[in-house]
């Protein structure tokens, strides 16, 4: 069965960063341990509710993906056993699919994201403006619209329980320099090419999708953190895209639609999740899973 882990608690590690989803706690100067855990974010938002398993089916699909992808972009993991690393007494089922061993690397302050469809964030700023992050786009295009090719639609990097915003591959240029914001536009598309094709043939439609990315001390690239997860990637099922709407998707967005009909603020606190709506989100995330990695988590 799928553990719960709201929050983790490895005493002896030093906690660096406890994110909206996952913790991150140092090894050494070289290594890090990257815990998912079952907590919900929505709007930028960390909900009261975990959903159980969650964290669980976002590492095994992020290893797979991870896995998949490493004759394109090196990635963070380090094969390293977990019984090695966590602290004495810790129950080990509890993390043994949920956490990671990965290299310390000096993050990319940027989400890089690749867009292949014309919906959410990108779409209302395509009807505001005609163009996403400042690439002009062919006038016309409705919600859904596949784009002629994909772009790269950066944003910046929000602290918990701010906003992400979108912005120009100059302001990119400008906050890390050209080379390595050519590097990560370029890994960003190659990813999200590959990756669609591979969805594409399993009958799931990956409409947008967010990396981060992260340097060694000699300045190699790493794809970091999580990867084409159900919480940083809208997959749509093939069979029942349409264009005009928002189609349903394999993500978090069945949670954000009960929000949005809430009257929510979008401000913390978040409210309280009926249990039909975590187990379906639930649901969501383990279907998800299946169908691209033929994993199952009872």
């Amino acid at each position: 069965m799928p553990t719960t882990l709201p929050q983790s608690n490895l005493p002896g590690l030093e906690l660096i960063h406890r994110g909206k989803v996952r913790d991150v706690y140092a090894l050494d100067e070289h290594r890090l341990l990257m815990v998912a855990t079952d907590r919900l974010s929505a709007f930028d938002v960390v909900l009261p509710n975990p959903i159980p398993g969650k964290g669980e089916m976002l590492t095994q699909i992020s290893n797979f993906w991870f896995g998949k992808t490493a004759h394109l972009v090196p990635n963070h993991l380090l094969d390293v056993p977990l019984a090695e690393v966590l602290p004495p007494g810790t129950d080990l089922a509890l993390y043994a699919k949920r956490a990671v061993v990965t290299r310390r690397l000096k993050p990319v302050p940027v989400e890089c994201i690749a867009r292949g469809y014309l919906i959410g964030s990108g779409w209302k700023d395509y009807q505001k403006t005609g163009a996403v992050c400042g690439i002009a786009l062919p006038a016309g295009l409705q919600q859904a619209q596949q784009l002629p090719e994909p772009i790269f639609t950066p944003s910046t990097k929000a602290a918990v329980g701010d906003h992400d915003e979108n912005v120009s591959f100059d302001a990119v240029v400008d906050a890390v320099g050209r080379e390595l914001a050519e590097k990560v536009r370029d890994a960003t598309l190659a990813i999200y090419r590959w990756a669609a094709a591979y969805a594409a043939e399993r009958g799931i439609i990956l409409a947008d999708t967010k990396f981060e990315f992260g340097t060694d001390p000699d300045g190699k690239l790493y794809v970091m953190d999580e990867m084409l997860t159900p919480d940083s990637t809208r997959y749509w099922p093939a069979d029942s895209y349409r264009v005009g709407i928002s189609p349903p998707s394999y993500d978090k967005q069945f949670v954000r639609d009960w929000l949005e009909a809430q009257g929510w603020n979008k401000t913390p606190p978040g409210p309280e999740i009926p249990d039909e709506v975590i187990a379906r989100t639930a649901a969501k995330y383990a279907e998800a899973l299946e169908r691209l990695a033929g994993i199952r988590l009872d």
